[in-house]
């Protein structure tokens, strides 16, 4: 329902709102206590815990682009209802199966990808449906205060999820993440909206529908400088990202807690970044904005391979510092880009644009996390840490040299 009532008085925002902060406290529960279910219960090892992550991000690019032809011939909030319910039942098999003493490490290969495939359709009729829920100069709000939910759980989520796998088994995190869903599911059912599914009449075949989309992000020059920033930077920052732990634990040598304190400082500069977006858009402006925090991410990223080379407790400082930076920038660039997509796309191609904008911003990394295990074998860490981390900063270059970096305020559809 667009209306121009406050965020805070829309009721169906408000149910969007408490569904997903809960749905996003849930992962917290399965982010860690799946792996700690493979490796303690299950004895998994590196090649198997390998396919267990890739797992998550090979669904956007196997399944995105179809997703966005469907979403857009479907009404968003019953997709998103739908990929609640099967990403629910399917975390219920794996307590379910533990109990019986019947789990094996396949099985959590066949969820994992349930849920991904679930979470590819979720994604796309989520980032399609705020436009069709809140007033269009409401959209950039409603980004930021979903966003500022989803980092304050992050904040305290692996702490506490931490806490409870020293009292609980892991399956049992895995239900109360699985329980998440469904309150997500009922809370969704729960709101309502004006969106009107698309006539079967006006249907025309996958192929160009897929095609409308790409050629959509292809020829808006904004959202094509968006695009390749932020592909380019998940491709290299994935390989930071997986080489990130063998780093600190094992080059390093620094502990799992002091790990997971890391993450919680980088939680802290995302949850900032969240909270002062709205603000920082008055003062830089929007497109500004997004060029510069892509800079200064890139340039934050640069501190991880100097870390690198320093002992212990200097490079632990010098690594918070950069995580703490490349959250804050991630989160201020990712909610003004994101609205602005929103507000440049005709609503009939949310669904399309926003899938084959996945397709090439998530569908990198997995080709990041293979790159990273061959380079990383074959030139060292440190020398592929710089690599990743110049590459990197590099990608900033799309928005800065584009009209992005003038642009006070962004158009939309009409201008």
């Amino acid at each position: 329902m667009n209306q121009a009532a406050p965020l805070r008085k829309h009721s169906g925002f408000r149910w969007l709102f408490a569904g997903q902060t809960i749905s996003v406290i849930g992962s917290q529960f399965s982010a860690l206590a799946l792996p700690v279910l493979a490796v303690t219960v299950l004895g998994a090892n590196e090649w198997q815990m390998g396919f267990l992550n890739a797992a998550d991000s090979s669904a956007f690019l196997l399944f995105g682009l179809l997703a966005g032809a469907w979403v857009d011939r479907w009404l968003k909030r019953k997709v998103m209802i739908a990929a609640d319910l099967i990403r629910g039942v399917a975390l219920l098999l794996l307590p379910a199966l533990w109990l019986m003493g019947l789990l094996q490490f396949w099985q959590l290969l066949v969820v994992g990808a349930i849920v991904s495939v679930a979470t590819v359709f979720f994604d796309v009729g989520y980032q399609s449906f705020i436009p069709i829920l809140v007033a269009k100069d409401q959209i950039g709000s409603a980004n930021s205060v979903l966003e500022t939910s989803g980092q304050i759980s992050h904040i305290a989520g692996p702490g506490l999820v931490g806490l409870l796998l020293t009292i609980l088994k892991a399956p049992w995190l895995i239900l109360a993440d699985a329980a998440s869903f469904f309150v997500s599911a009922f809370t969704l059912y729960r709101l309502r909206d004006d969106e009107i599914p698309k006539s079967v009449e006006s249907r025309r075949p996958l192929r160009t529908e897929i095609a409308e989309g790409l050629h959509f992000v292809w020829r808006q020059p904004l959202i094509r400088a968006i695009s390749f920033t932020t592909s380019t930077s998940n491709l290299f920052s994935t390989i930071t990202f997986t080489l990130f732990p063998l780093l600190l634990l094992r080059d390093l040598g620094v502990s799992p807690a002091s790990l997971g304190i890391v993450f919680s400082i980088a939680s802290v500069g995302g949850l900032l970044g969240a909270t002062s977006t709205a603000k920082l858009i008055k003062v830089v402006g929007e497109g500004t904005l997004i060029s510069l925090s892509a800079v200064v991410m890139g340039l934050a990223g640069l501190l991880i391979p100097i870390a690198a080379m320093l002992p212990q407790m200097p490079a632990l400082i010098l690594i918070g510092i950069s995580q703490f930076i490349t959250s804050f920038t991630t989160l201020s660039y990712n909610i003004t880009q994101v609205t602005a997509r929103q507000r440049l796309c005709p609503p009939e191609l949310l669904g399309r644009m926003n899938a084959s904008i996945r397709f090439f911003v998530w569908g990198v990394m997995p080709i990041g996390a293979l790159l990273a295990g061959w380079l990383g074998s074959v030139l060292g860490i440190q020398i592929t840490l710089w690599i990743a981390a110049t590459a990197a900063l590099l990608s900033a270059s799309f928005v800065v040299f584009s009209p992005l970096t003038r642009l006070q305020v962004m158009p939309d559809i009409a201008e």
